[in-house]
């Protein structure tokens, strides 16, 4: 097993941008809007969590090469009555992209919503028949040459 060798490749700028939704109940949703979530705004603490995870990255995925991120935004939104949308854009100057780091950052924001959501979507039988963390997908990877 090896980490691949990016000695040979030059240092240049790099840009990956990556989303993902997470379905809720609309009842949820407007909790959310209305500012009452019982643990605070998901969304904020979803951004946050985003950024801590693309600077971890390499930390929490084997044999991925630890990168000098530049810049990191997640933004986390709600997208429709029963849809919240957590997007994230990484930049770095290095030998190889960000792309897992945007999708770490993505992945991490989304279950941090859920977290903080999920005592809201058990129905009567205490499952979570309506949730689902869905389409987490690379965006735009960007090299310049």
């Amino acid at each position: 097993m090896v980490m691949i060798d990016v000695s040979g490749k030059a240092e240049v700028f790099r840009e990956a941008t990556a989303k993902g939704t997470i379905k809720l109940k609309p009842r949820t949703v407007n909790l959310i809007r209305e500012g009452k979530i019982a643990k605070g705004d998901p969304l904020y603490t979803a951004k946050i969590a985003g950024i801590l995870a693309a600077k971890k990255t390499s930390s929490l995925i084997p044999l991925c090469h630890p990168l000098p991120l530049t810049s990191v935004a997640v933004e986390a939104t709600v997208r429709d009555s029963s849809t919240v949308e957590v997007s994230a854009t990484v930049k770095t100057r290095a030998q190889t992209g960000v792309e897992m780091e945007a999708l770490a950052a993505v992945s991490m924001g989304l279950l941090t919503v859920w977290d903080m959501t999920k005592q809201y979507e058990k129905d009567a039988n205490g499952q979570y028949p309506t949730t689902s963390i869905d389409n987490i997908h690379v965006v735009k990877k960007f090299k310049q040459v």
